[in-house]
């Protein structure tokens, strides 16, 4: 699956985000080893502390499958920026073995980055 095809299936995911306090819609899929492809969106919740972010859904939702081998996460936002992820994404991207994260805009530019570029030191690989 290109780059491109991933996120478009994030932007699918991103139409299905439930943002109404921020209006900040972020869409995800991560591509598993075994090619297949899950999804999800970022759901808020008043108490702010709750909201779970679109790439964590994507990836509980393919460890719910079953499929623990993740390989690529796409994410999607409207925005001046692309949208990175957060710390808390990108630590559970390191557990599931996540190597690339491409970030875009709904059919727009992209961008690919190496995990380990965006999270250089994972919480408990030195000790």
């Amino acid at each position: 699956m290109t780059d491109s095809e991933l996120l478009e299936r994030a932007t699918d995911a991103m139409e299905r985000a439930y943002a109404p306090y921020s209006g900040y819609r972020v869409g995800a899929a991560a591509l598993t080893a075994g090619g297949k492809v899950y999804t999800g969106s970022n759901v808020e919740n008043r108490s702010y502390g709750l909201t779970v972010c679109a790439e964590r859904n994507a990836i509980f939702a393919a460890v719910g499958a079953g499929d623990k081998a993740i390989e690529k996460v796409a994410v999607v936002a409207d925005g001046k920026r692309l949208p990175l992820p957060c710390g808390a994404c990108l630590q559970v991207m390191d557990e599931f073995g996540v190597s690339e994260v491409v970030v875009g805009r709904p059919g727009g530019d992209f961008e690919t980055y190496a995990l380990a570029d965006l999270l250089p030191r994972p919480f408990g690989q030195d000790g």
